[in-house]
């Protein structure tokens, strides 16, 4: 069944069941590209724009109050999820949005008018452009949506996991501050380290990075709404851009102010572009954690194994027995997909022409991405890998007994040539270095007792 619906190119044949109207329509026809959706959080940000919209107008006597509550309810209804299957558009439509912004100004229509009796969708009593896009643009509504989307998901959902994680470490780190180990540098070993000093880096990278995507928020929190098409607020009351980053801040708790200067709003993109970069430094601390987590836990018999992963699932299906390092191969892929996901934001941030960039569905597809994948890695590597990782005593020990680099600590006391000397020897002829430096003779075995001692050298 369907129903017509119309717009100013003419009339539309609609799904009966659908909310939406005829341009929503037209761009399923015409955009049918990709598996790739609008982000839901995109939809849902709008909505609130529309909601925060029409109390503005309510109040400024733009909007009469029996239309204005009509969009609230509808909008209130998008919001708690009960019509997300109503928002189909892909990402790969027109840049700069309209289509979405049309998709949700259609449905919180198309509700509003059954709520009112008049049946499911068209234009009467409330009017999806004249009514639901009262004092808007799409060209100011996206971008302010992608920002509110953006700040949402960082807030809500990404720095909450990048805490759990680095709680996480640091209590690796802390169980284990004393266990020595043997350091390694360039590959090669080094002077000792504590397992617990190792895992201290991560946590210390966690923290620069969720200071970094914390410093990029306030620019995000700065809203394009008022500036309409260009950026003048054409249609828009005086003051609408600051009243309505007023209430969408009270509607969602988040620090939302009107931005600044509405041309580079809609023109540039540059707030979301450092936000992506701080999200790509969270992606290169998570790549270097994941790729050191299963270097240590290498073997279990032929390489380093100074750490045991926890064994999830079967590794292999010719190999019984094999456990790999799994959490640390997906932690690893999501970060080349969010290092990926920026170098694309990048680009399409440059491509803002005169007053408009036409990259935003794109832009802010990536970042959602981004968000969501370092969320869900961050509390997926600590549920499954840091919170079952147990270091193998032992094994350290065992290597950093026939550790050559403990050398470093006769420096001091005959010279580095000797020390070298001292290594150079025990290497080539499988000796301990206690054994070379006696056999070289440059030194006592009391000497060597008090001065080599690892446990001092950290």
């Amino acid at each position: 069944m369907s129903r017509i619906e119309t717009d100013s190119l003419g009339p539309v044949e609609v799904p009966e069941e659908a909310y939406w109207g005829a341009q929503t329509q037209r761009s399923l026809v015409n955009f049918a590209i990709g598996e790739e959706r609008m982000p839901l959080p995109v939809s849902h940000a709008l909505a609130l724009v529309k909601k925060a919209a029409a109390r503005v107008n309510d109040r400024n006597g733009d909007l009469p109050a029996d239309i204005a509550r009509l969009i609230e309810q509808a909008a209130n209804e998008v919001l708690a999820g009960e019509h997300d299957d109503q928002f189909p558009l892909v990402v790969w439509q027109t840049g700069s949005g309209t289509q979405s912004n049309m998709n949700v100004n259609e449905v919180i229509a198309g509700r509003a008018n059954e709520l009112a009796g008049k049946g499911r969708g068209g234009k009467s009593p409330v009017h999806p452009n004249d009514h639901v896009n009262r004092s808007q643009s799409s060209n100011d509504c996206f971008p302010t949506a992608m920002h509110i989307a953006a700040v949402q998901a960082v807030q809500a959902d990404l720095l909450p996991a990048i805490a759990v994680l680095a709680e996480g470490l640091a209590e690796l780190a802390g169980r284990h501050m004393h266990l020595v180990k043997t350091g390694r540098t360039h590959m090669m070993d080094a002077t000792p380290i504590t397992f617990g000093q190792e895992v201290s880096a991560y946590v210390a990278q966690l923290d620069y990075a969720q200071k970094a995507i914390r410093s990029a928020l306030p620019a995000v929190c700065e809203l394009a709404q008022g500036g309409t098409a260009v950026g003048t607020g054409l249609n828009a009351p005086k003051g609408f851009g600051e009243a309505i980053a007023a209430e969408l801040a009270a509607l969602s708790g988040l620090p939302f102010v009107t931005a600044p200067n509405k041309f580079a709003a809609l023109a540039g993109h540059e707030p979301l572009t450092s936000l992506s970069g701080s999200l790509k430094t969270l992606a290169v601390a998570l790549m270097k954690l994941a790729n050191d987590f299963r270097l240590l836990g290498s073997g279990p018999r032929a390489g380093i194994a100074e750490i045991k992963l926890p064994a999830n699932e079967p590794g292999s299906s010719i190999m019984p027995g094999k456990v790999n390092p799994t959490q640390c191969e997906a932690l690893s892929m999501l970060a080349c997909q969010v290092m990926g996901n920026d170098v694309v934001i990048g680009i399409a941030a440059s491509q803002g022409h005169l007053q408009l960039n036409v990259y935003k569905p794109v832009i802010i597809h990536n970042l959602l991405q981004s968000i969501k994948l370092l969320a869900d890695g961050c509390r997926n590597f600590q549920e499954h890998c840091v919170a079952g990782l147990v270091p193998d005593a032992q094994q350290m020990g065992e290597h950093l007994e026939r550790g050559l680099m403990l050398v470093t600590a006769l420096n001091p006391h005959i010279g580095y040539d000797k020390a070298a000397e001292i290594a150079k020897k025990a290497y080539a002829e499988g000796l301990t270095l206690r054994e070379s430096a006696l056999s070289l003779g440059y030194l006592s075995e009391a000497e060597f007792d008090q001065w080599v001692r690892p446990e001092e050298m950290l």
